[in-house]
């Protein structure tokens, strides 16, 4: 006689994704990890899970997901239109008056045209454990399907919203404009929106992908770090050396650093 077994599929068996790191005021720090499994139909589909640690080299998982998408304000996969449950990236953040913690994430709303659904998804938590998903930071229809990999950031004074869109990722309006694919820039009120998302330009190196600001130590400079996606239209997946960033008027421009 068989007997048969059914097991419970770990919500990352299939890969962990992009996510972030932040520091608890006790010194714990706060690894928060996109986790994509396939469902039973094979399709993937993405969830929020983290790990601590307390020297930033032994890290404990916790149980899992500790966020996933809500039908409230979310596309399921199930709605049938993707070929993914898109709720990953998360981006974590302290509220600006101290009010417990925000978490950004790259999600697809439940409604508006098909390709272009991408929104700000938003989840607030006290203590960094545990977390309550609230509605999005923006609203679908500005152009993208989904917007990858965000990070709000303070430029030279300015706020802004970066993310990541590849061409096929975007709304048939903003492909008619000619527009390309790559590292999007967005003006915005403050870390938590609004963002202009619809006025959103691709920084002036179209190769890259996955761009994200970082602050030199020793100066404070604002630089930019990417990955090399595309080269000859091949791809390339390689790291950047940090470019030095300045604003020429409205326009992000990069300069590659000095070797």
């Amino acid at each position: 006689m068989h007997v048969g077994v059914v097991y419970a599929l770990a919500f990352e068996e299939l890969a962990t994704w992009t996510g972030s790191v932040v520091r608890h005021p006790d010194g714990r720090w706060f690894m928060f990890y996109t986790g994509a499994r396939l469902n039973e139909v094979g399709a993937n589909v993405q969830s929020i899970g983290y790990a601590v640690s307390t020297d930033l080299m032994t890290w404990d998982k916790a149980p899992g997901p500790v966020l996933s998408a809500d039908p409230r304000w979310y596309e399921k996969h199930a709605d049938g239109h993707w070929h993914d449950e898109a709720f990953r990236d998360p981006w974590v953040l302290p509220d600006p008056d101290g009010d417990g913690w925000h978490m950004l994430i790259t999600a697809r709303a439940n409604h508006r045209d098909v390709v272009d659904r991408g929104v700000v998804g938003h989840a607030w938590s006290a203590d960094l454990e545990t977390w309550e998903l609230r509605e999005p930071l923006s609203s679908p229809g500005q152009g993208f399907g989904q917007l990858e990999v965000q990070q709000p950031f303070v430029v030279d004074g300015r706020d802004v919203l970066l993310f990541n869109s590849m061409i096929g990722d975007m709304s048939e309006a903003a492909r008619a404009e000619g527009v390309t694919g790559g590292v999007w820039i967005a003006d915005a009120k403050s870390p938590l929106g609004p963002y202009n998302i619809a006025g959103a330009q691709v920084i002036d190196e179209p190769s890259l992908y996955v761009g994200k600001f970082v602050t030199e130590r020793e100066s404070g400079e604002t630089k930019l770090l990417a990955f090399v996606h595309d080269r000859d239209g091949s791809f390339v997946g390689e790291i950047t050396d940090p470019y030095a960033v300045s604003w020429e008027g409205d326009r992000l421009a990069l300069t590659p650093s000095r070797s």
